[in-house]
């Protein structure tokens, strides 16, 4: 009898430890997961700083501005020459290019306003010369990839003329002569190719017709 006291006490002992942790269970909050504080948020003070420096979205455009047609790049004397010794001007089926450097076909033709002038018909005697508004970095580049490629420079005016020639048979064994002449300067670029044909004096008449 003595035995089934106690473990009737045991019973009722644990059905009260029961109902206790159900009511402590029920106290809790549904998650332990939420914020005891909402976070903060900085805001950025949006006023503009009077005395900062506002920044440049566009270059600066270059001073020298590219003739409109061919004739106004050459004195009245020059092209009188040119148009008696190797005419027409820009022959349609001429195809050569001022420069077979990539550098400068690169500024040439990456969008830079240029003018583009041949002189003679489409055979081995004649020139093409192009005249392209650049900036800064570009006459620098210019500079630099020149006498890599074999060019002697000297300075001509306000800028610096660079030149190439080379001497060579065609398959018919007919000499020939060709070349390239290049001018950077004053916010600009003149190229010149030329084969069997270099007038004296070419672009130097030109410098001085487009910077005085």
């Amino acid at each position: 009898m003595v035995v089934q006291s106690r473990l009737t006490r045991i019973v009722i002992g644990c059905v009260a430890l029961t109902a206790l942790a159900a009511v402590v269970t029920g106290c809790r909050p549904e998650s332990e997961a939420t914020p005891s504080s909402s976070p903060s948020i900085t805001m950025k003070d949006q006023t503009p700083d009077p005395s900062a420096t506002p920044v440049e979205t566009e270059k600066p455009q270059a001073d020298f501005e590219v003739p409109g047609a061919c004739e106004e790049i050459y004195s009245a004397a020059m092209l009188a020459q040119l148009q008696s010794a190797n005419p027409p001007l820009n022959d349609p089926g001429v195809t050569m290019l001022s420069t077979e450097n990539a550098d400068l076909l690169e500024i040439i033709h990456g969008g830079a306003p240029t003018l583009r002038c041949s002189w003679g018909q489409p055979s081995e005697f004649g020139l093409a010369t192009n005249v392209t508004a650049v900036d800064a970095d570009q006459e620098k580049a210019v500079l630099a990839a020149l006498p890599v490629a074999g060019f002697g420079c000297e300075a001509l005016g306000d800028g610096t003329v660079c030149r190439i020639e080379q001497k060579g048979v065609t398959l018919d064994d007919k000499e020939y002569t060709r070349g390239e002449t290049h001018y950077v300067g004053g916010d600009g670029l003149v190229t010149t190719a030329w084969i069997n044909f270099a007038p004296e004096g070419y672009t130097e008449d030109i410098v001085a017709t487009l910077w005085g």
